[in-house]
């Protein structure tokens, strides 16, 4: 699903609300998450998962179209853990 089908979806189901409106709460809801991981906290939607970020230590990569070493430096990536719910829901799915 694009941004975009979320803001449509969600404008759909609360006709109360203008797509603008929907579109400046989803907005405000990513980068609010963002600025949260963006300061090395945590974010956790129960039922739904949480969002940390991970550190990543230096090391030595290959460039995979020269076959060259490459020196990788530390960073912090994104990771995403699913909550229990959200698992189930899933599976549930996939079985029927």
């Amino acid at each position: 699903m694009l941004k975009s089908e979320l803001i449509d979806q969600m404008t759909s189901e609360n006709p109360h609300l203008s797509r603008a409106e929907v579109e400046r709460v989803v907005l405000t809801v990513f980068e609010t998450i963002s600025q949260t991981l963006e300061s090395g906290a945590r974010v956790e939607l129960r039922g739904f998962g949480a969002f940390s970020p991970r550190y990543r230590k230096p090391r030595i990569g290959r460039n995979p179209r020269t076959g060259g070493s490459v020196k990788v430096d530390e960073k912090y990536v994104p990771f995403f853990r699913t909550g229990k719910d959200l698992k189930e829901r899933i599976d549930a799915t996939r079985k029927a």
